[in-house]
């Protein structure tokens, strides 16, 4: 059962071809977590089912979180499988679409599969495009008190749902803290991503990263993406800004409409088989 792994700024999937799985329709929420963990598995930080048949553009991809569940979206994903289609031949360096649950997206692979743009959608702010519970209207600078504490949150969907804290410092400790708590708020129906967000200048931000499904993450495209977005809403940002991460940088520009253009980089890591006896171990 063969695996391909990829890191986008330390962020980190393994590719997994659905015609090298000819007996599996998709990986099983208790096979995802052993496959995923960190000392039981081959450990990543999600998994990447694909290529798919799509009717809507040249590839589909399932993208399944390190606890089982299914995202709708991942920007650092996209750009991994869209690397794993350039070293596969099954794509070139002119632009293809791929669809996932959370929309269809344009890849461009480029620099020899080093670097890697994705048009990731347009933001939505409004409510009912998140979820965020309660009536429809757009959620900026609402509020809410966790474990004594206020904060002021504003949050975007991209195809998957985000909320963004933008606080004038922030810490890996922070988001270890609060991001558990937040990501499973009676706010968000389907639970968020979380990023914590400080503005360094018009074209810079810094985030730190609590990810649904998968806990503090180095880097992520669809928490850039989204991030970006809210500080260009609050008038904090120029439309084209680079997002620090942990993990690295990537470049975000954001047209008027607040579609997103994501640009940023794809490490080939390693090839491998997963065994049988991987699966006799539970966790």
């Amino acid at each position: 059962m063969r695996f391909h792994k990829y890191h986008a700024l330390g962020n980190d999937y393994l590719v997994m071809n659905p015609a090298d799985y000819p007996s599996w329709q998709a990986p099983t929420p208790e096979q995802i977590r052993v496959i995923c963990h960190r000392n039981f598995g081959a450990g990543s930080d999600g998994i990447l089912w694909g290529p798919l048949p799509s009717a809507k553009a040249r590839f589909g991809l399932r993208i399944f979180n390190p606890d089982g569940s299914e995202a709708e979206k991942s920007g650092n994903g996209l750009r991994i499988f869209s690397r794993f289609l350039y070293d596969q031949k099954l794509a070139g360096d002119q632009p293809f679409t791929i669809e996932t649950p959370g929309g269809v997206v344009e890849s461009l692979v480029m620099q020899q599969g080093q670097m890697i743009t994705v048009e990731m959608g347009r933001v939505t702010f409004l409510s009912d495009g998140i979820p965020v519970a309660g009536p429809r209207r757009e959620v900026l600078n609402e509020r809410f008190t966790l474990q004594g504490r206020e904060f002021t949150f504003c949050a975007a969907g991209i195809g998957n749902p985000h909320c963004v804290i933008v606080l004038p410092e922030i810490s890996a400790a922070l988001a270890r803290q609060y991001g558990p708590e937040i990501e499973v708020h009676p706010n968000f129906p389907n639970r968020i991503n979380v990023q914590f967000l400080k503005v360094l200048d018009r074209q810079n931000v810094q985030i730190e990263i609590w990810e649904r499904g998968a806990g503090y993450t180095l880097a992520s495209g669809s928490s850039s993406s989204a991030s970006a977005a809210v500080a260009r809403r609050l008038g904090l940002v120029d439309p084209k800004l680079t997002v620090h991460m942990p993990g690295g940088r990537i470049g975000i520009e954001i047209a008027p409409d607040y579609a997103i253009k994501m640009t940023g980089p794809v490490t080939r890591v390693a090839e491998g088989q997963l065994h049988a006896e991987l699966f006799s171990v539970s966790v």
